[in-house]
């Protein structure tokens, strides 16, 4: 159940991508010069938001199973300290 979760979130967060590409390439917003609808802004950050919420959903997912274990490196031990003598 768990991994149609993770399965279903990251099909979910990629969806949307292909839509904020659409409206790049159907010129709602262009790069240069920029140029903006009203639609094509707060469509492509609703898009945005949609898929960063399920993309970070998948993200929890993954990281509960112990698949992003190289992200979480340990630090490497440190060398052993020698106790400092006392002076009397």
């Amino acid at each position: 159940m768990r991994l149609m979760m993770l399965v279903l979130s990251l099909v979910l967060g990629i969806i949307p991508l292909f839509g904020v590409a659409w409206i790049f390439m159907s010129g709602m917003i262009t790069i240069w010069p920029f140029a903006a609808t009203v639609d094509g802004l707060f469509m492509s950050l609703i898009l945005l938001a949609l898929s960063a919420c399920f993309l970070l959903n998948a993200y929890w997912e993954m990281r509960d199973r112990g698949l992003l274990t190289f992200l979480h490196r340990k630090p490497a031990a440190a060398p052993a300290k020698t106790p400092a003598a006392k002076a009397s």
